[in-house]
C-alpha cells in the first residue's frame, strides 16, 4: 500500500497550465503565462487578468487539458470551488454562489446558450474538446448581461480554428459505463473565406449507485431505477466566415442537437421503476452577424448578432400509454399512445438580436454602449392553459471604464429593460480597482433585475419523484425578481505565486420558488386523480415570490509555480444563504437555507509538466474536489465527499509539425467513492465510483496546397497594423 500511495505521488500532477509548444519548455507553466491572459466578459472589452476591474476567474485551456475533465460540468466542479451539480435528466441543475439555473447566464463566445426556460440548460451542447478558456464572472456585476445573472456569468470562450488551408481533428474518449465522446473538425480556408464543420458525440450507459428506493409507502430493495439513466446525444455544427476587408468580418452559424435518454420499462414497481415512454430533445439554432472595427488599430468596433434558437422536449413511448389529449381543440381523457410514437411537450424558441460598440475615449475612458430584443415564444399543448405562451424584453446599455489615476480604476454602468408585461426597469452598476503594485483591492456594487420566466408564468406539468407525485404550476400574479449585489476582494500576483480573498454579498427580493399550495387550486381542466404512490395523493405547487433570500461567502483562490514544471493550485469556498420560504402547516413565513447549499467546497491540483524531446511531452496531474454536506428542505441532506483523480498526458509530434497525436490516460474517483443514499432522497455526488479513462486526438494542419497567398500577405499586414 505504502508502495502505490508513493509511486502515485511520484507521477502526480493537476496544474495551473501546461505548455504545449516546444518553445515554451523553457518557460513557467503557469506564472507569467498566466499575467498575460486577456479576459473580455467582465466588461466586453479585453484585459490582462490581473488589470481587469471586475473580478474574474478563468480556467485556461492548459488548466483544462492537464485535468481531462469528460464535460463541462465536471470541468467546472473539478477547477473551481463555487459549482455544484446534480445532473439529471431534465439538466445539469448547477448551482453558484446559493443559486441555481435560473440565476445563472450561460454564454458561448459572449452569446447566451439556449435551454429550458426554466434555467435547466443541457450541458452536454458544450464540447470540452472545443473550449479554449472559461471566463466566470460572480454577481450581476456587468451591464452588459441581463436577467439570469444575478449568481453570475460564465462565458464559455471556443477554439477559433484559424486554420490556414486544411485541418482535420479527431478525438476519441473512452471510459466505464460504456462511456464514449467522440469529437471530428474538418477546417477549411480559400482566401477571406472560412469555413469549420464538427461533430460531437456523447453516449453512456448510466449506472445505479443503489437500488434501494422509497416508493408505494415503503423501502422496495430492487427499484430498477439508476442514478444516472443511458443517454446518447449527437451534434453537427458549422461556421462560416468572411472577411471582405482588414477591418470587417462576417459570419453565419448554427447546430443541429439530439438528445435521448432511456429509462427502465421492465421494473417491479408500477409507480417508481416501469416508464412507458423515454426522453427526447431536439435543439437547433441558426445566426448571423459581423463585426466592424473603426479605426486602424482595431480597439473600437460596432457588432451586430442575430440568432434563433429551438430547444424541443419529447415523450417517446415505449409501450401502449393512455393519457390525456386534445383532439379537435376539445379534451379527452384515456387517449392511446403507441410504441414509437412522439408526442410534444414544450417547444420553446427565442429570436434575439444585439447591436454593441466599443469605443476608447480621450482621458483613457473606454466606453461600452449596445441593445437588445429578445423574444421568447413556448408552444405547449398539454402543459400551458392556452397551448402556447411567449414574451418579449427590450433593453439598452451603457458601460464606461476610465482611470482618474494610473494606479484607480473605476467602471461604472447602467441597463434599461423593457418588458412586455413588466414595463421598465433601471439597474445600476460600480466597480473600482486600486492598483498597488503587485496587489489588486476591488470593489463592486451592482443591481439585477429579472423578469419571471415563460415557465414560471404559464408552465404547469406533473413531476413524479419517488413516492411523491407533483403538479408545478405558473403564476400570472409573479412579481419580477430583484438584486443587489456587493464585493470585496484582495489579490496579489507575481511571476509565481497568485493569491486572492473575495468577499460578496447578495440580497434578492421577490425570490420566485416553488411551494405547495392546496389541491383545490389545481387547475380544473386537467386530471386530479394521479396514482403516485398508490395513495392517489397530489402535492400541488405553485410559482410565487418569497420575501427575500441572501446568500453570502468568501472565495480563496491560490497558485505556485514550485518551479518551471511543476504547479500547485487550490481554490476553497465558504457559502451561507438564508430565504423566506412559506409553511403551509403552520400558513406562515419561516427561515430556511436555499436547497442545494454546501457551506464548505474545495478542490486542489498538483501538476507536472514536461518536454523531454523535440517530438515528445509528458504531463501528469493529481486533483481532488470535495464538498461538506448539501442542506434541503425536503427528502434529506447530502452526504459530504471527497474525490480523487489522477490524469497523465502525452503529446506526440514538432510544435507547428503538420501531424500531431495526443494520449490521455487517467483515473477519476480512485478510491471509488459512492453515495449509496436510497432514491428519491438528495445525494451528495452522483458520481458511479472509479473509472479508467483514456483518449486518443489526432491533427492534420495543411495550408501550402491551397492557401491563397494574396490573402497571407493581407493576413500578415493586418497583424503588423
Amino acid at each position: 500500500m505504502q508502495k502505490n500511495k508513493i509511486i502515485l505521488l511520484a507521477i502526480a500532477a493537476g496544474a495551473y497550465s501546461i505548455s504545449t509548444n516546444a518553445q515554451n519548455s523553457k518557460d513557467n507553466i503557469a506564472g507569467d503565462k498566466t499575467l498575460q491572459e486577456v479576459v473580455v466578459t467582465a466588461t466586453g472589452t479585453g484585459h490582462l487578468l490581473k488589470d481587469v476591474p471586475v473580478q474574474t476567474e478563468v480556467i485556461s485551456h492548459k488548466m483544462i487539458e492537464s485535468y481531462g475533465g469528460k464535460s463541462l460540468e465536471d470541468i467546472l466542479e473539478g477547477l473551481t470551488a463555487s459549482f455544484a451539480f446534480n445532473e439529471g435528466d431534465m439538466g445539469s441543475k448547477a448551482q453558484l454562489g446559493g443559486l441555481g439555473n435560473n440565476y445563472i447566464l450561460i454564454l458561448i463566445n459572449g452569446k447566451r446558450l439556449h435551454g429550458d426556460n426554466g434555467g435547466e440548460n443541457d450541458l452536454g451542447l458544450i464540447d470540452p474538446n472545443n473550449i479554449e478558456r472559461i471566463e466566470i464572472v460572480k454577481g450581476a456585476q456587468s451591464a452588459l448581461y441581463g436577467s439570469d445573472a444575478m449568481a453570475g456569468v460564465i462565458n464559455i470562450i471556443t477554439k477559433k480554428h484559424d486554420t490556414q488551408g486544411l485541418l482535420l481533428e479527431n478525438t476519441t474518449r473512452y471510459s466505464r459505463f460504456n462511456d464514449i465522446r467522440q469529437r471530428n473538425g474538418l477546417g477549411l480556408r480559400i482566401g477571406k473565406v472560412q469555413s469549420y464543420t464538427s461533430f460531437q458525440l456523447q453516449h453512456n450507459d448510466g449506472w445505479q449507485n443503489t437500488s434501494k428506493e422509497f416508493a408505494e409507502g415503503h423501502v422496495v430493495p430492487d427499484s430498477r431505477n439508476k442514478t444516472t439513466n443511458k443517454f446518447t446525444n449527437w451534434q453537427i455544427s458549422e461556421r462560416l466566415t468572411y472577411n471582405p476587408t482588414k477591418n470587417l468580418e462576417l459570419y453565419a452559424d448554427g447546430y443541429f442537437y439530439k438528445k435521448s435518454i432511456n429509462r427502465p420499462t421492465n421494473g417491479n414497481y408500477a409507480s417508481c421503476d416501469v416508464y412507458t415512454y423515454n426522453l427526447l430533445y431536439r435543439n437547433a439554432s441558426a445566426a448571423i452577424g459581423g463585426k466592424l472595427f473603426t479605426n486602424k488599430d482595431k480597439k473600437d468596433y460596432i457588432s451586430i448578432d442575430v440568432d434563433w434558437n429551438k430547444h424541443a422536449y419529447y415523450y417517446h413511448y415505449t409501450s401502449k400509454t393512455y393519457e390525456d389529449a386534445y383532439i379537435d381543440g376539445k379534451l379527452e381523457h384515456g387517449v392511446p399512445f403507441y410504441p414509437g410514437k412522439e408526442r410534444l411537450q414544450a417547444d420553446q424558441q427565442r429570436v434575439m438580436a444585439m447591436l454593441k460598440g466599443v469605443f476608447h475615449l480621450p482621458y483613457a475612458n473606454t466606453l461600452n454602449v449596445g441593445a437588445e430584443y429578445r423574444y421568447d415564444y413556448l408552444k405547449a399543448p398539454m402543459r400551458t392553459a392556452n397551448g402556447s405562451a411567449d414574451d418579449n424584453t427590450g433593453a439598452i446599455y451603457a458601460q464606461d471604464e476610465f482611470n482618474i489615476i494610473p494606479w484607480l480604476n473605476i467602471t461604472a454602468g447602467a441597463r434599461l429593460v423593457d418588458n412586455s408585461r413588466f414595463g421598465f426597469h433601471f439597474t445600476p452598476k460600480v466597480s473600482t480597482m486600486a492598483s498597488l503594485g503587485d496587489f489588486r483591492l476591488r470593489l463592486g456594487w451592482s443591481q439585477g433585475f429579472k423578469a419571471p420566466t415563460v415557465k414560471e408564468l404559464y408552465y404547469r406539468y406533473l413531476h413524479v419523484m419517488g413516492s411523491t407525485t407533483f403538479f408545478n404550476m405558473g403564476n400570472t400574479s409573479l412579481k419580477p425578481q430583484t438584486s443587489n449585489y456587493f464585493s470585496a476582494g484582495l489579490e496579489y500576483r507575481n511571476e509565481r505565486f497568485t493569491a486572492s480573498v473575495t468577499g460578496y454579498f447578495n440580497k434578492l427580493e421577490d425570490m420566485i420558488a416553488l411551494v405547495n399550495v392546496p389541491v383545490d387550486e389545481l387547475p380544473k381542466d386537467v386530471t386530479t386523480g394521479y396514482l403516485g404512490d398508490g395513495s392517489g395523493k397530489v402535492t400541488a405547487r405553485r410559482y410565487k415570490n418569497m420575501e427575500n433570500a441572501k446568500t453570502y461567502g468568501i472565495d480563496v483562490n491560490l497558485s505556485y509555480n514550485i518551479y518551471k514544471d511543476l504547479s500547485i493550485v487550490g481554490n476553497y469556498s465558504y457559502l451561507d444563504t438564508q430565504a423566506n420560504m412559506y409553511d403551509t402547516d403552520h400558513d406562515r413565513m419561516k427561515k430556511a437555507v436555499i436547497d442545494g447549499m454546501a457551506h464548505n467546497k474545495w478542490n486542489a491540483s498538483l501538476v507536472y509538466g514536461h518536454r523531454f524531446s523535440t517530438v515528445y511531452r509528458f504531463g501528469a496531474s493529481l486533483s481532488t474536489r470535495g464538498s461538506s454536506k448539501r442542506y434541503y428542505e425536503n427528502n434529506g441532506n447530502g452526504k459530504h465527499y471527497q474525490i480523487w483523480r489522477i490524469n497523465t498526458t502525452h503529446d506526440f509530434g514538432k510544435a507547428g509539425a503538420e501531424m500531431s497525436y495526443k494520449v490521455e490516460l487517467g483515473v477519476d474517483n480512485i478510491f471509488n467513492y459512492k453515495d449509496t443514499t436510497m432514491r428519491p432522497y438528495h445525494l451528495g455526488t452522483n458520481n458511479g465510483g472509479t473509472s479508467i479513462f483514456a483518449s486518443f486526438a489526432i491533427k492534420f494542419n495543411k495550408g501550402k496546397k491551397i492557401f491563397n497567398h494574396n490573402y497571407k500577405q493581407n493576413k500578415k499586414q493586418d497583424e503588423e497594423d
